[in-house]
C-alpha cells in the first residue's frame, strides 16, 4: 500500500481553489508557489490547461489528512 506521503491527492493545507497545485507540489516535493507559478505562465502559451485543472480537481480526491 502507498504511503499517504506518496500518494497524489489535493491539499487541505496549501490550496487556494481547489488545492490541485499545493496536492502537486506536496507529491513531488516541491513549493506550492512554485507549482502555482508554472500553472500561471503555462496559461500563456495555447492549450487546455484549465480544463486540465478541471478535470484533475474531479479526478484527485482530497486528503484525508
Amino acid at each position: 500500500m502507498t504511503s499517504p506521503a506518496r500518494r497524489l491527492t489535493r491539499s487541505r493545507q496549501s490550496k487556494l481553489i481547489a488545492g490541485v497545485c499545493g496536492g502537486l507540489a506536496e507529491r513531488f516535493g516541491l513549493s506550492a508557489g512554485l507549482v502555482r507559478l508554472l500553472f500561471v505562465l503555462s496559461c500563456i502559451l495555447p492549450g487546455p490547461q484549465f480544463v486540465v485543472y478541471l478535470v484533475l480537481w474531479i479526478a484527485i480526491p482530497k486528503s484525508s489528512y
